[in-house]
């Protein structure tokens, strides 16, 4: 695991989907505070029926993670109507005041994150995407096709086979808060709207960015799937 964390308040918003995230929602934002200096983390939450918001308040709450002052560790939890996933990460990014935006899902745990690299890539490339580990219940397993388009080499525009079109995932990515807005989510699909951005930059001209220096594990749930089913 590398760790790299700024001394220095960061000028990141993280945006956090969230349902029923009880399991994992503690793992990922402890992940994102041992690896970013108050970051502002943006709770986007579909109508979770667990302990999710319960387990987001202990961070808010906690007088150690606050030192005293409740801005130290700014978590804001919003909640959602008729949720798609661009719609939810769209409202993130308005919700958003800092300058970068990092997005990662509730099941995942950050393992890389080299701030002063990421800042790099982005002043050339639209967005930045890492990559994922599969984990279930602590241990690596096998990998389904989704897991292919993640390699071990840093690439441009990558392009995946066998999905026959440019491949981009939000389980783990990295922007400036300005492209999004100039550039959002399209917010009527149920799915892969991560994918449908990227396909709409290369139109543009414009580029992305797959980086093996940015990673999560991403933990898989009962039934063996990513959140809800969804690549």
């Amino acid at each position: 695991m590398v760790k790299m964390r700024s001394k220095q308040e960061s000028d990141i918003s993280v945006i956090i989907r969230t349902r029923n995230e009880e399991r994992w929602i503690g793992h990922c934002i402890q992940s994102i505070l041992d690896f970013i200096n108050k970051p502002e983390i943006i709770i986007i939450d579909n109508n979770s029926k667990d302990s999710t918001i319960e387990i987001i308040n202990h961070f808010i709450q906690d007088p150690y993670l606050n030192g005293g002052n409740k801005n130290y560790t700014d978590i804001k939890i919003n909640k959602i109507e008729n949720y798609t996933p661009g719609k939810s990460l769209n409202l993130g990014v308005k919700k958003a005041k800092k300058k970068f935006i990092l997005i990662i899902s509730a099941h995942c745990s950050l393992r890389k994150f080299d701030e002063k690299k990421l800042k790099k890539i982005i002043k050339s490339n639209l967005g930045i995407f890492g990559n994922q580990i599969p984990i279930w219940y602590g241990k690596k397993i096998n990998k389904r096709y989704l897991w292919s388009n993640f390699k071990n080499k840093s690439e441009k525009n990558m392009f995946s086979n066998q999905e026959n079109r440019y491949f981009f995932h939000n389980a783990l990515s990295f922007f400036k808060r300005d492209t999004l807005l100039k550039n959002p989510f399209n917010e009527i699909l149920a799915g892969k709207e991560d994918r449908y951005w990227a396909n709409n930059i290369v139109r543009k001209k414009m580029s992305f960015y797959y980086s093996t220096d940015f990673e999560v594990e991403h933990y898989y749930t009962d039934n063996g799937n990513t959140w809800k089913g969804l690549g």
